[in-house]
């Protein structure tokens, strides 16, 4: 499979100060360029936080409070700082507390959430939130929290072709990448899934397909490799 992109680590500003019992409070200032975020997560033990939390959302230049969300197991790693990450997505690696990006391409920043690891393979799984401009809020998106829990962690997203890239597998040898577009007012819609299938030993399939949005019509082609060649 292709490298897997690092989204990019934008700056954070942490400050951790105890609170009652063991929770600690985290002070993100760099994670959006239109919100701040306050984390209070019930428990932090060396570099891994966990627990029942609830995150303040604040306007940029605005004290009061704009939403308060909530995660049953904001589950994070802290690095040498004692600091969390913000807005990084890896494979089998570091995946924020907190996604700030537009996953549905309308224009608005969207948040994802982390909630434990109920992903595939106990992999991170997150409550993704869309803003709606009628309600000025965040809303949970029932379709988007299912496209985490469905594969591997936290879905990709590729704002200039405007597609949601998830990657799944079973077991050492059989791998899926797909991409979903998002259609207004209907939802997510597959148009594209690689699957390589190693199962055999010594050859990968390889099954591309294409699905056409103006003829709605799948166009499939499957090639066959040696292994040794394919993952050279």
């Amino acid at each position: 499979m292709k490298t897997i992109k690092m989204f990019k680590l934008l700056s954070v500003l942490v400050l951790s100060v105890p609170m009652l019992g063991h929770a600690t409070t985290f002070q993100i200032k760099n994670g959006s360029k239109l919100y701040n975020a306050q984390l209070d997560v019930a428990e932090c033990e060396k570099d891994e936080c966990s627990g029942r939390a609830k995150i303040l959302l604040y306007k940029k230049g605005r004290q009061q409070v704009f939403q308060i969300l909530t995660s049953e197991n904001l589950n994070f790693y802290l690095d040498k700082q004692q600091q969390p990450s913000v807005n990084v997505i890896q494979l089998y690696n570091e995946q924020s507390p907190l996604i700030f990006e537009d996953f549905n391409f309308d224009g608005q920043q969207d948040l994802a959430i982390r909630n434990g690891n109920e992903s595939s393979y106990g992999g991170p799984s997150y409550d993704v939130y869309v803003f709606n401009k009628t309600r000025q809020k965040f809303v949970i998106s029932d379709e988007l929290t299912a496209l985490v829990t469905e594969n591997l962690g936290m879905f990709q997203t590729d704002a200039k072709r405007k597609r949601l890239m998830t990657f799944a597998k079973s077991g050492c040898c059989f791998h899926v990448t797909s991409e979903y577009a998002v259609i207004p007012n209907k939802g997510l819609k597959l148009v594209y899934e690689v699957t390589e299938d190693a199962m055999g030993g010594e050859q990968v399939k390889v099954t591309t397909k294409t699905y056409n949005l103006s003829t709605n019509k799948w166009q499939t082609t499957v090639k066959k490799y040696p292994i040794d060649d394919y993952y050279q």
